[in-house]
């Protein structure tokens, strides 16, 4: 006798109508080319508590958004409007 796991008819996992509407960079949403090192409201945003940089992945950035908090920051760093280290 087959026990009763194999009776059951295997169903497919249902599939969403709809694909996710994917997620766009903050600063695209804002139109905004160039991000400047001396609005330090948005960079603390784009910076953890010990002053590391965070990833796309967290902020969710675009590519070239990403690369222009980098040197944004670095920059700042730089002038001494933020902190190396917390």
């Amino acid at each position: 006798m087959p026990s009763p796991r194999m009776l059951k008819p295997k169903t497919k996992p249902k599939k969403s109508l709809r694909p996710p509407a994917p997620s766009r960079c903050r600063f695209c949403r804002e139109k905004i080319f160039l991000i400047d090192y001396k609005d330090l409201a948005t960079l603390q945003r784009l910076v953890s508590s010990q002053a590391k940089i965070l990833s796309r992945k967290r902020t969710g950035n675009c590519a070239f958004h990403q690369h222009q908090t980098q040197i944004a920051v670095k920059r700042a760093r730089f002038m001494a409007m933020m902190g190396y280290v917390a």
